[in-house]
């Protein structure tokens, strides 16, 4: 893929969550609506096309916690909210390209985590599990050596702990599970059709009206 070779030419060993969320929406993968911003100027047309409220983010391939470095501002609402963030997270990013993620805001009480690692002995795997801030803490995942069927990709969703959280609870609707087997199988043929990627993390993957969206993601290069 062209995107990941030229990070490999750049001597980078990551891509920014912007060229991560290119990558996944290559594979057919839900992704925020979203435009990179690296001046006063286009921040307008940015939030005119995406429209308010907004998550804005500091985005650069060496910036991989956002949150701790203050690089995050969401329910932006206004154009004057919008510039006060933009000034702010740009201040902010010291020794990174200045380049801010405008994002629409998704919106959903669920999250999950979708990703990919590759082991030395058996290749990439595919990981899916609770996600969210807890994600570390909790370790409700499942994983699955690529390729993965759709049957596959079911089974894991139903090995997890926490799985009725898939179901239609508190007046939330079921998760759409076809596209979200969908996405599982897509990050499988991503890691077999590209050698160069180590490690990818969807993280959250948000339920927003009964579909999955990946709001933030990680693609790790060997």
């Amino acid at each position: 893929m062209k995107l990941i070779d030229q990070a490999l030419a750049d001597g980078r060993t990551a891509l920014s969550e912007y060229e991560s969320k290119q990558v996944l929406a290559s594979y057919g993968i839900p992704v925020t609506q979203e435009d990179l911003v690296t001046n006063p100027a286009d921040l307008s047309e940015a939030i005119h096309k995406i429209g308010f409220p907004l998550v804005m983010k500091g985005c650069a391939a060496e910036i991989a916690h956002k949150t701790e470095k203050g690089l995050i501002r969401v329910d932006v609402r206004n154009e004057d909210e919008a510039r006060t963030a933009y000034k702010e997270i740009t201040s902010a990013m010291d020794g990174a390209e200045k380049a801010v993620l405008v994002q629409q805001m998704i919106k959903g009480q669920r999250e999950l985590v979708v990703g990919l690692t590759r082991d030395p002995q058996f290749g990439p795997c595919v990981m899916f599990g609770l996600g969210g801030i807890f994600t570390e803490v909790l370790e409700d995942t499942s994983f699955r050596v690529a390729p993965i069927e759709r049957r596959d990709a079911l089974e894991m969703m139903q090995d997890i702990k926490a799985h009725k959280i898939l179901e239609a609870i508190r007046g939330m609707e079921p998760v759409d599970t076809d596209l979200l087997a969908e996405i599982l199988m897509a990050i499988g043929r991503l890691g077999m059709e590209n050698e160069a990627v180590k490690e990818i993390d969807i993280n959250p993957v948000i339920i927003s009206a009964g579909k999955p969206v990946a709001v933030d993601a990680l693609v790790v290069l060997a």
